[in-house]
């Protein structure tokens, strides 16, 4: 199977986007990291063993469960959709060369997320202790961002105006997004006794670096726009200033000043 074909499955998921720009991040984001398990999953069935089969699975099921979940609070949250409503003014205007390298990026960078996977089923290396250690990361990842999702979720429908500090929120403001950094840190180690060559390592450690600063991007719009909506709560304020944003007991509680953050 050739590298070139998951780039291709990648780009046909992803082209959600066309529709509204925001899904190239969103829907078309899930949507693509489920097609690319199943891709992979097909392109080499005959030579995979149960971790890999099991590393696929947790792709399509990460995937499919993020893109719907994103597209159900679209649709049944009218709070979210006033949140997406100058983004969707925005992608009306937006010139159709700037959606086609948004989308020839965003397909890119997918297929960079997985490609430890892809160059471990590539080069038929055995499965081993540290496969199966990027399996349980990614696995650890997979449910803490389902539980976070559920959790928030649950808040909001209580009090929607309240930012959300109970579950896992008491630990990390955005567990989510340290759930997505566990599943794609476990995608590299899965990858890490089976790269070969520096161009292997240059484009596993890429798609990596690159996925975490999305992450921190995304943290970063994500404390303005609490900022805005919460910031003459003191409650906020004492809850903001005493737990990190992103990792765990790592006294980072803030990233709106790190400008080379903003995306």
């Amino acid at each position: 199977m050739s590298y070139w074909i998951v780039l291709l499955v990648s780009l046909l998921a992803c082209s959600v986007g066309f529709h509204m720009y925001i899904w190239f991040f969103s829907v078309g984001y899930g949507l693509s990291i489920a097609v690319i398990g199943a891709a992979l999953a097909i392109g080499f069935h005959s030579v995979m063993a149960l971790p890999e089969w099991i590393a696929c699975i947790l792709l399509f099921v990460y995937g499919l469960r993020l893109g719907g979940y994103l597209l159900l609070r679209e649709i049944k949250s009218a709070a979210y959709r006033k949140v997406l409503s100058p983004e969707m003014e925005r992608s009306k205007k937006m010139p159709i060369a700037a959606k086609l390298a948004l989308w020839a990026t965003c397909g890119l960078l997918y297929t960079l997320m997985t490609i430890p996977l892809f160059f471990r089923l590539k080069n038929g290396a055995e499965p081993d202790a540290m496969l199966w250690s990027g399996l349980a990361v990614m696995a650890c990842g997979v449910v803490l961002e389902a539980v976070a999702d559920l959790q928030k979720t649950a808040a909001k429908r209580k009090n929607s105006r309240r930012f959300v500090d109970s579950g896992l929120y008491r630990f990390v403001r955005c567990p989510n997004y340290l759930g997505e950094l566990l599943l794609w840190l476990g995608m590299l180690l899965t990858g890490t006794t089976a790269l070969r060559g520096p161009w292997q390592w240059l484009f596993a450690m890429l798609g990596f670096i690159l996925i975490t600063w999305v992450m921190f991007s995304g943290a970063r719009r994500l404390e303005l726009r609490q900022d805005k909506n919460y910031g003459a709560d003191p409650e906020y304020q004492r809850y903001v200033k005493s737990v990190p944003i992103i990792i765990p007991f790592v006294p980072l509680y803030s990233v709106k000043k790190y400008k080379f953050l903003v995306a």
